[in-house]
């Protein structure tokens, strides 16, 4: 038991003995364990109700639970939304795929409809055989509709069958940040090792490489090397290959060598049911009417169809209360207006931008003056000007300026109207911006 998920799952077996299943259900599906050290355990928890139920009510039990297992103290570090990534970059890479440890993404879980029927068996051919027909297989389709579960049912259904199997999980953006590191700790030996050979390599969100010409460059021969050594490959992204802009066109071929298969939204039977199994494994009764009043109203979306299950579970374990029509349509009613009021913030831009260029938020928010930090930085002010409301001046905070005070507003100006000038005159820039604002939408 030397991994960060090993600990993390014999935690969750500890607490299943003395917590209800609809508690482990309700507060731990979902979370993730990320880092294990000598001296700390690190677990990512995707919301911030359950990140802060999960301190306040849980971690004692959570640490008695660790003293258990080491017969001595273990920190535990619970991380929320939004602080996985600067925590992975601030470490060095490490080839554990970071998995849910709690098995909750298998096939079994996954709700099968009309919408994503053929993915679904592609999926579960791959786990079955791999490296026969379908190599590589590419799923595609908008966020929230069931990529990353049909990549995680993958991984679990072949690492039970095939234990030994060697197996690396990386998303687009990580695998591009794990290169850089490569790079500058002249580690590239060692990087190239730990993706060629795979035996089975799971990339998420692989759309995050186009536009990085030397991430793209160095995938391209992982891809052939594995390909070529009988090994399968798994790719997820949100749009076809052919509509990923700034793909390098060996790639691009290279995605379509295999199997394609796309997922739309739910149709209103999946959604049924859908919020009807969800319901179940957390233990909540719903009326058919109140099933239907959720289906009814949320219709593009897999995940805001479980958070409203999840939410409403919630409603009743912390408040006491009864889950009538009512209070339906209200949590209902906040989940739709947080999606559509959804707007992301400056850090959230810069830091895509400065992804797409291959550079940090630091390089772009600094006062560096190479001509390819330059031209990302003025991307981003476009981008913050195009998709918020905030003002000159505000945008201009954003960033150090000459004199680590901030850029004045003249300035952020200027490079607005530079980079609009060039989006007019410059097909490859109007890519990029589009490629980057796809990317920025996509944190939703």
């Amino acid at each position: 038991m030397n991994s960060a998920n090993d600990v993390w799952k014999h935690v969750l077996e500890i607490l299943s003995g003395k917590l209800t299943a609809t508690a482990i259900d309700t507060w731990f599906e979902g979370t993730t364990a990320v880092d294990l050290t000598d001296s700390r355990l690190v677990v990512y928890c995707p919301s911030d109700l359950k990140k802060e139920v999960l301190e306040s009510r849980f971690l004692p039990i959570l640490k008695e639970a660790l003293t258990e297992l080491f017969s001595g103290e273990l920190d535990l570090l619970i991380l929320g939304e939004g602080e996985l990534d600067s925590f992975l970059n601030s470490k060095e890479p490490t080839s554990e795929a970071v998995i849910p440890s709690n098995n909750s993404l298998t096939f079994e879980r996954f709700i099968i409809g009309s919408n994503n029927k053929f993915a679904h068996a592609a999926a579960k051919a791959v786990a079955d055989q791999l490296a026969t027909a379908y190599n590589p297989l590419f799923i595609y389709g908008d966020a929230g509709l069931g990529k990353t579960h049909l990549l995680y049912a993958i991984y679990h259904a072949v690492r039970h069958r095939l234990p030994d199997i060697q197996i690396v999980y990386i998303k687009g953006d990580e695998f591009a940040n794990e290169l850089i590191h490569a790079i500058q700790t002249n580690t590239n030996t060692e990087f190239r090792m730990k993706y060629r050979s795979a035996d089975l390599l799971l990339v998420d969100d692989i759309q995050f490489i186009s536009g990085k010409v030397q991430t793209q460059e160095e995938f391209f021969h992982t891809f052939n090397s594995l390909y070529e050594s009988g090994c399968q490959i798994v790719l997820t992204s949100d749009r076809p290959p052919m509509e990923i802009m700034r793909l390098d066109d060996r790639l691009r071929s290279r995605f379509e060598w295999g199997l394609l298969a796309d997922i739309q939204p739910p149709d209103y039977e999946t959604r049924m049911a859908i919020v009807k199994k969800k319901s179940q494994q957390l233990g909540l009764t719903l009326s058919q009417e109140q099933i239907a009043f959720i289906a009814e109203n949320v219709t593009s979306n897999i995940r805001q169809l479980e958070g409203a299950v999840k939410t409403l579970t919630a409603h009743r374990d912390l408040l006491d209360a009864n889950i009538n029509l009512s209070s339906v349509s209200r949590v209902l009613k906040e989940i739709l207006k947080q999606n559509n009021e959804y707007t992301p913030t400056p850090e959230i831009i810069i830091q895509e931008t400065a992804n797409f260029y291959a550079l940090t938020s630091a390089d772009l928010q600094g006062r560096g003056r190479t001509r390819g930090t330059a031209l990302a930085r003025q991307v981003s002010m476009y981008l913050i000007r195009k998709i918020t409301n905030l003002s000159l001046i505000d945008i201009g905070k954003e960033y150090e300026g000459k004199n680590g005070r901030g850029m004045d507003h003249s300035s952020v100006l200027s490079s607005i109207r530079k980079i609009e000038d060039l989006v007019k005159r410059t097909p490859d820039l109007a890519d990029t911006i589009r490629d980057i604002t796809a990317n920025i939408n996509a944190r939703q």
